[in-house]
């Protein structure tokens, strides 16, 4: 009768190591996924836009400075903020005169997108690549095309 104890103590210890197993098994693929599926993809994502930049022709280009954004961060304590300048380079006059003519709009679109970001979100070099990206998108889509070529960052203060 000791023997039938033991012996069941045994396969139930090897049943829980197995289940742990099948456990971190399943967690390791699901990371796997997410990585791929999510933070991955983050990466690869600055590429288009850098290959588009190649394809438009930029002779007449122009820069046009924009005044800086002191804005707060999507922070819990609200206590951390953002001063940022920023020069576009746009492809022609005609779409610097529209960049300027929409100014308000420029704002807006600046400020709740830098608004909707946390310190943890513009704290790394990549990070930082992608907000220039959805700058680029977000003005593109103020001008109504594909105009806005490159932002240029010239004062980023995260605090």
């Amino acid at each position: 009768m000791i023997e039938e104890g033991s012996e069941s103590k045994k396969k139930s210890g090897k049943m829980k190591w197995i289940i742990m197993l099948l456990v971190l098994l399943l967690l390791g693929g699901g990371g796997y996924y997410a990585y791929t599926t999510y933070f991955q993809n983050s990466t690869e994502a600055a590429a288009p836009q850098d290959v588009q930049l190649e394809e438009v022709d930029t002779s007449d280009s122009m820069v046009v400075t924009l005044p800086s954004f002191l804005v707060n961060l999507s922070d819990p304590l609200g206590r951390r903020y953002i001063k940022l300048t920023l020069d576009v380079e746009v492809a022609n006059a005609d779409s610097a005169q529209t960049l300027e003519a929409q100014g308000a709009k420029v704002r807006d679109a600046v400020i709740l997108l830098l608004s909707s970001k946390s310190y943890a979100d513009l704290a790394s070099l990549e990070s930082k690549l992608l907000l220039k990206n959805e700058l680029v998108t977000r003005l593109n889509q103020i001008i109504g095309s594909s105009k806005v070529v490159r932002v240029y960052f010239t004062e980023l203060v995260i605090q």
